[in-house]
């Protein structure tokens, strides 16, 4: 299957929004390409020629847009091109970044091995100091290995050929932007992580440094529309990591929520011993704070009940990757448009322009790894839990820690495995990655793993998964939280995959998947051959479909302990047509009607 090349530069955008430098190189667009079927290409010389075909980076070769279209297994793929790095860059080093390649990439730059990284989530970056500078071409080479024999974070991606229910098409190979930007060489500035402190008023900023160069220092300027609001300075010569205080006057102190998603400015610079500047960039942050009191959940001290929508932001021509950046825009908009006010944004992590736009318009969001059911000794299923899940997990943690959209974190979701007397490599890799999450962010509360297996006595928030389609059942289901008895998953047989659940905040964070196909539903097409599928008997009309969803929703807006609940989905996803979008992203349905349902107020937030 093949598509016309697009003439431009696709996702031409600057990629990481929360640490902007003014100088940089998109390299997105036509790389040579070659699939590698047997992972051989090392041995058969690829590296060092020319490739056979050529792709569209940034979008996989199983996705139309790349202009390949084929969803055939890759054990791994190839990728070329040769860039003349910009000569006005004189005098600075000069990095190489990957968004996300999926899922073990090696990468050359003029025959030099300059960066490993294993996760087809998380960026990475390679330094080219000694290899490529300023004026320089480099020749860029990348490997990407895909096997579906080892083990692997994948999140929805099938592992035998064709899409059926949960499972969708493969992502092999580079999916995020490609880009260079140049950096002072002798010290810089890192990726800052912005914290909000709302009791004291404050931003607690830590900004890290490569080289502590005697007398150098950092400095942060906080503004807002109306200026400068508050600086603050420290040394850089003492500490990898120097910490800076920003407290806001009271007078220009505005939260952010999602009735105001209000964003300060961030500019961030390194000073050299004569005050100048040597290295600068610009951010951005939000002032809110998350707590937990009983069974709430409160966005800055006050109870917002979390009427969130799965996303599973797949898109039929792009797969993993948007086609633009408008398109991550609309699917925030058509979730707002439905009445919901945030998403779990599921089972991969989310491009960081995502959560920039997320921010912006004010939308409450979980972030969330891409495991689902991973379980150990289980020989067809290479989703098995190992130390590359911790270390790819505590990556996206660095990368989004500063996004005030993010309200929560779901390392884990729906791992299958029964509760026993011997502690397993899952339980293993649970606490590791819980524990890892609460050190590396404090501040937000962990879901351990949602749904199925909570193993961690600890876990901030309790959850569970149900899919019953009768409204009446649902809120039978439902009823023992309020004798701290909740609904919990367990396995087909009955026996627990969970701790007992200890009086969290609790909130049923899969529920609807309400099944509507017009076209199979006008033909009665579909059922049998499996081009068609959602959870529970489909309904026979949209009136039908709207009366379901309405009692569902109503049991747990009226329940006083639930702090939120996530519906079964935002858009259909190939063959899973349980959206309240098309794939298209399409109306389905009269949207003003479900966020009429949705937008009456929630017994958890009028309780006393």
């Amino acid at each position: 299957m093949s598509t016309a090349l697009p003439p431009d530069v696709p996702r031409p955008e600057y990629p990481r929004p929360q640490f902007v430098r003014e100088a940089w190189l998109n390299l997105n667009g036509r790389w040579q390409f070659e699939t590698d079927r047997g992972d051989s290409g090392l041995e058969r010389g690829l590296r060092d020629r020319d490739l056979a075909g050529e792709i569209v980076v940034p979008f996989c070769p199983e996705s139309e847009l790349s202009g390949i279209g084929d969803t055939d297994f890759m054990e791994a793929v190839w990728y070329r091109r040769t860039v003349t790095v910009p000569a006005e860059w004189a005098g600075d080093d000069v990095l190489l970044h990957f968004g996300a390649v999926d899922h073990d990439a090696t990468v050359w730059v003029n025959g030099t091995e300059v960066v490993r990284h294993r996760g087809g989530f998380t960026p990475f970056t390679a330094e080219l100091r000694g290899v490529a500078g300023p004026g320089d071409e480099a020749v860029i080479v990348v490997r990407a290995r895909d096997s579906r024999h080892g083990p692997q974070a994948r999140g929805k991606q099938a592992t035998w050929y064709a899409n059926s229910h949960c499972h969708y098409t493969r992502t092999t190979g580079i999916w995020q932007t490609v880009w260079m930007e140049p950096v002072p060489a002798a010290a810089r500035l890192k990726r800052p992580r912005i914290t909000p402190d709302l009791g004291s008023g404050s931003f607690h900023l830590d900004l890290p440094v490569t080289g502590n160069l005697p007398g150098h220092r950092v400095r942060a300027v906080l503004s807002d529309a109306e200026g400068e609001v508050v600086t603050a300075s420290a040394r850089a010569d003492l500490d990898l990591c120097p910490r800076l205080v920003l407290t806001v006057p009271e007078d220009r102190l505005r939260t952010w929520s999602p009735a105001d998603p209000h964003l300060y400015d961030l500019r961030l610079q390194l000073l050299d011993a004569e005050g100048g500047v040597v290295d600068e960039a610009t951010s951005y942050a939000g002032m809110r704070s998350v707590a937990l009191h009983g069974k709430r959940v409160l966005i800055n001290g006050e109870p917002v009940f979390q009427r969130l929508v799965l996303d599973q932001g797949y898109y039929p021509d792009g797969l993993m990757t948007a086609p633009t950046d408008a398109d991550l825009v609309r699917d925030i908009e058509l979730g707002l448009r439905a009445g919901f006010n945030g998403a779990r944004l599921h089972q991969k992590v989310f491009e960081e322009r995502y959560l920039y736009h997320a921010d912006r318009l004010g939308y409450l969001v979980w972030g969330e790894f891409g495991d689902w059911g991973c379980e150990t000794g289980v020989r067809d299923d290479n989703q098995r839990p190992d130390a590359s899940y911790v270390a790819q997990w505590l990556e996206a943690l660095e990368r989004d820690h500063s996004h005030p959209s993010i309200v929560g974190w779901c390392p884990l979701n729906e791992t299958y495995q029964h509760l026993h007397d011997r502690i397993t490599q899952l339980d293993d890799v649970t606490r590791a990655m819980f524990l890892a999450t609460k050190q590396a962010d404090p501040s937000r509360p962990v879901i351990d793993a949602s749904g199925y297996a909570h193993r961690v006595l600890e876990t901030d928030v309790y959850d569970s998964h149900c899919y019953e389609q009768d409204p009446e059942a649902f809120a039978k289901t439902m009823a023992g939280l309020a004798e701290d008895r909740p609904y919990v998953n367990t396995g087909p047989d009955g026996r627990p995959w969970s701790l007992p659940y200890r009086g969290q905040p609790y909130f049923c964070s899969e529920f609807g998947g309400i099944w509507w196909d017009a076209e199979a539903a006008a033909t009665a097409a579909g059922d049998e051959t499996g081009s068609s599928w959602g959870y529970g008997e489909r309904p026979r009309s949209v009136e039908e479909f709207i009366e379901r969803f309405t009692g569902l929703v109503d049991v747990l807006l009226d329940d006083p302990d639930m702090f939120g609940y996530c519906y079964t989905q935002l858009t259909d996803v190939f063959q899973e047509r349980n959206g309240v979008y098309g794939f298209d992203r399409s109306d389905k349905f009269d949207t003003a009607v479900l966020a009429r349902v949705q937008r009456r107020p929630a017994a958890s937030e009028t309780a006393g």
